[in-house]
């Protein structure tokens, strides 16, 4: 039985996930088209640059967001005195980072669905006279739709996971910041606390397995939807 603490932890970590995913998924899917589709010098620089999340320790990443958005840098400082958004020790700096280090999940699954299409359906459309516009919403996007399921759905539980990014950029502040990871790292930390340790990592191992087959899932049947 989780504590209501323990539940505190995974009700942010859901929202914070949920942000995450949320806010990254219209930038993914511009930079898969664009990957995908696209022809221009510096394509594999950008597509580097995309999957660096996955090698970077996700500590680095942290400090890297940390010297660009604490309230001590320029840009940081900047949202502060002018939009009074305060990213550090908050649980939306929490989502920015779990969206930085999930954002490649999204972008390959995503490209990898486009790819796996036939360009002939958009040179189609368009040679009926459909617009760019007209052509990716209704050729595009939904050839893209098994991706975007796929891809969300393990970046959300990707994001419900993240450790080294979150601590590193906002802390592990109890009620605001202090997500699953965080509360099993505290616990491991408090004498007395290995129940609690494996409880809240049994939580996150069901919740990361269920993300997994649900994205195979809904991806499979979105392509049997949208299939000849």
């Amino acid at each position: 039985m989780l504590t209501a603490v323990e539940i505190e932890a995974l009700l942010l970590s859901l929202r914070i996930a949920g942000t995450a995913v949320a806010g990254a998924l219209p930038f993914a899917i511009a930079v898969a088209w664009l990957l995908a589709r696209g022809r221009f010098p510096g394509r594999t620089l950008l597509d580097g640059i995309v999957h660096l999340p996955l090698v970077l320790p996700p500590v680095v990443i942290g400090y890297l967001l940390l010297v660009s958005f604490g309230t001590r840098a320029p840009l940081g400082a900047w949202l502060l005195e002018t939009f009074g958004i305060r990213l550090v020790f908050s649980w939306t700096g929490a989502a920015l980072a779990a969206a930085v280090v999930t954002f490649p999940f999204l972008v390959r699954a995503i490209r990898l669905s486009l790819e796996a299409a036939d360009p002939g359906l958009e040179a189609a459309a368009r040679t009926l006279g459909a617009g760019r516009r007209d052509v990716f919403w209704s050729v595009t996007l939904p050839l893209m739709l098994p991706g975007i399921i796929a891809g969300a759905i393990t970046a959300f539980a990707a994001a419900l996971g993240e450790f080294g990014a979150i601590i590193t950029f906002v802390s592990n502040v109890p009620g605001e910041t202090r997500t699953l990871p965080l509360a099993i790292y505290t616990a491991i930390q408090t004498p007395g606390g290995e129940t609690a340790a494996m409880r809240l990592a049994a939580l996150s191992i069901t919740l990361a397995l269920a993300g997994l087959i649900l994205s195979e899932v809904a991806a499979r049947r979105v392509r049997r939807m949208i299939g000849p």
